[in-house]
């Protein structure tokens, strides 16, 4: 049996922890990376123990040459990649727009936009160059793709910026068989999310209790979105908690 091929960002911990299991269940090789080592190694002895494959290879996706030796290293491992989730990201303090440092804005915008595209630019290179060529990009976009949080500028932007690069990547990889999409996850139950238990300020200066769901369920819409074959495509995916307030005013 071939194995299809994938690599995920941000994998060791959350959203691109359940990615990468769900994806492992659907019999994908998976390579994980991330800046953390350890949360990734535990992942892939995990991954080993239930007879999946798992590739930990620690590296930050703001570093060009961290992410050359990322794509080196599957290359040397897999021959190939079939699938690339961009899911490596960051946030800076929830502060005014006008007290934000210089330096939180740059290391948002280096992480979650830069560090996707380097991701993004290496894949399409082994992607056109392979046999059988083609292959898939998933990026996570968030709602902030779509609607800010109070004081999330950098965050925001960048995920605004996400939807524009999902887009011009499946415009470009058109001809060469690489498909684009991208999920937009609302309130996914992880370590980043825990302080929805004790409320989060809301458009209005409220604070509200928010609810949250269950971050396999972001994992299999994912892995559901990599099943597809590369002739059909699903361009924008979003799952969120039912009863979340993001729809209409709140």
């Amino acid at each position: 049996m071939v194995h299809k091929i994938a690599l995920v960002t941000g994998a060791g911990t959350g959203v691109g922890r359940a990615i990468t299991l769900a994806l492992a269940r659907d019999g994908w090789s998976v390579a994980l990376a991330g800046r953390r080592p350890q949360p990734l190694h535990d992942l892939a002895d995990e991954l080993r123990a239930a007879g999946h494959e798992g590739l930990a290879v620690p590296a930050d996706v703001a570093d060009p040459g961290a992410v050359e030796s990322l794509f080196a290293a599957i290359r040397t491992t897999y021959g190939r990649l079939d699938l690339l989730v961009n899911n490596a990201g960051r946030n800076a303090p929830a502060v005014p727009l006008e007290d934000l440092e210089l330096t939180d804005w740059q290391g948002v915008v280096d992480v979650n936009l830069t560090g996707a595209f380097l991701c993004t630019q290496q894949a399409v290179r082994l992607m056109k160059s392979q046999t059988p060529r083609g292959g898939r990009i998933i990026n996570n976009g968030s709602l902030s793709a779509h609607t800010p949080r109070p004081q999330s500028a950098p965050y925001t932007a960048t995920k605004h910026a996400i939807t524009g690069l999902t887009k011009a990547t499946a415009l470009d990889g058109r001809d060469h068989g690489i498909a684009c999409g991208q999920i937009d996850i609302g309130n996914a139950e992880t370590p980043m999310t825990a302080r929805m238990a004790d409320g989060v300020r809301q458009p209005d200066g409220s604070i509200r209790v928010e609810p949250t769901m269950d971050v396999n369920d972001v994992g299999r819409a994912v892995a559901y979105m990599a099943s597809l074959p590369l002739d059909a495509n699903v361009p924008f995916m979003t799952v969120m908690a039912t009863g979340m307030p993001f729809l209409g005013r709140g």
